[in-house]
């Protein structure tokens, strides 16, 4: 059984986790905001650095669908210890590499520390943060994928200012990189061991067998993959968004790179604005109805943005797409974890099928629009955001006695 927390342990434990995910968001844009440097550095083209980002997604993606089973083998909270010096290391490595050795092999190794601790942090933490929403009772769960913003963004302010102020790859790289380390170590010891969590209990360890069996069960169930294909459309959504939005901007409106820029920063301001004041509107009006909306917000947002035949509508359009797909991912994440005694294997199942389709799915989208154009292209996202709409009663309620199984 697990220990009941007192009100000072909860706190920092709850400040652990969105630490954790601003940890995540802040490592993320740290690499992605000094890759002009990097790649002047190391002498490299787009396509080398293409080929840098697919070795992230690749061991990004190994690391979310192996997350369950290393959740399994050490619980979520040292697992997310060692996930974090994985890719706090990778992280140093990556500027070590670029100007200490100049050696694009050494680079590559730091990306796939880095993709790969970051994919299987992601899992345990939504699980950790799930389970704090479930002791307080109210939706919170998109505030902490708002602290994954804002790391994202102290990130890419950082980058920008090591880059004014001409500090090397290697010493920016650094600081972060121990910031997230020293992060890890401290995170560590305010989160509280959990049964449901596979946390390893003196004397009350199940064999490995057993925690592996408890970890992927969730997969045997239909209301996985439903809640599965909301979370899905919605993480194309984000995740075609970041990646494509700006470009679509600037080829397909014929506007300055700097209003393709102002297009995502719209983009992720409706998001992020969403993320932080969307839980009172859950609570009171339910999952479902929420989610609903959201879709039709999202598909004419899309819809609005690809058809606009101005900027301002564009504008419009990205700031309905980013409201719209604000709450798919955490209120999939929160509905999974209705019956608290298997919120961890299933909050586990259903976050693999959304990052999948968050990393996966840009690079499919960006190959389609080699035949097609990017444009023609985002009328697949309208699709995958209606479909999330359509399958939104996956998201219900479940009482914990309830069998998992779409209605």
């Amino acid at each position: 059984m697990d220990t009941a927390l007192t009100r000072s342990q909860f706190v920092r434990w709850r400040l652990a986790i969105f630490a954790i995910f601003l940890a995540s968001g802040l490592s993320i844009a740290t690499w992605a905001s000094r890759v002009p440097s990097i790649a002047a550095a190391l002498q490299i083209d787009k396509a080398q650095i293409g080929l840098l980002l697919l070795g992230m997604g690749i061991s990004s993606i190994v690391g979310i669908s192996t997350g369950p089973i290393l959740m399994a083998r050490t619980g979520a909270r040292l697992g997310m210890l060692i996930g974090m010096v994985l890719f706090g290391s990778g992280v140093i490595l990556i500027g070590l590499g670029t100007d200490v050795f100049g050696a694009v092999p050494v680079v590559v190794v730091g990306m796939v520390l880095f993709g790969f601790g970051n994919g299987s942090v992601d899992v345990m933490m939504n699980v950790e943060a799930t389970a704090i929403e479930q002791q307080m009772g109210k939706t919170i769960l998109p505030v902490f994928h708002a602290f994954f913003s804002f790391g994202t963004v102290i990130g890419a302010g950082a980058g920008a200012g090591a880059a004014l102020l001409s500090m090397n790859v290697a010493a920016h790289a650094a600081i972060i990189g121990a910031v997230i380390l020293v992060a890890a170590v401290v995170c560590f010891f305010q989160v509280p061991v959990r049964e449901a969590a596979l946390d390893p209990i003196p004397d009350e360890r199940p064999p490995f067998r057993q925690r592996l069996h408890t970890a992927l069960e969730a997969w045997r169930e239909p209301r996985t993959y439903a809640l599965g294909i909301v979370m899905l459309g919605m993480s194309f959504a984000e995740g075609g968004a970041n990646d494509w939005i700006a470009l679509g901007v600037v080829e397909g409106h014929d506007q300055e790179v700097g209003m393709g820029a102002l297009a995502l920063t719209v983009f992720s301001v409706g998001m992020t604005v969403v993320r932080l004041l969307g839980g009172p509107l859950v609570d009171r009006f339910g999952r479902v109805a929420v989610l609903r909306v959201l879709a039709a917000t999202a598909a004419s947002g899309i819809l609005l943005f690809i058809l606009a035949p101005n900027l301002p509508l564009v504008l419009l359009g990205a700031a309905l797409w980013g409201v719209g797909a604000s709450l798919g991912f955490p209120l999939g994440m929160s509905a999974a974890a209705d019956d608290p005694a298997k919120a961890a294997a299933r909050v586990s199942a259903a976050a693999t099928i959304g990052y999948v389709a968050f990393l996966g799915g840009p690079p499919v989208l960006g190959l389609i629009s080699e035949h097609i154009g990017l444009l023609n292209t985002l009328f697949i996202l309208v699709a995958l955001v209606v479909m999330s709409g359509l399958f939104s009663s996956a998201a219900k309620p479940l009482r914990a006695d309830e069998p998992a199984l779409t209605k």
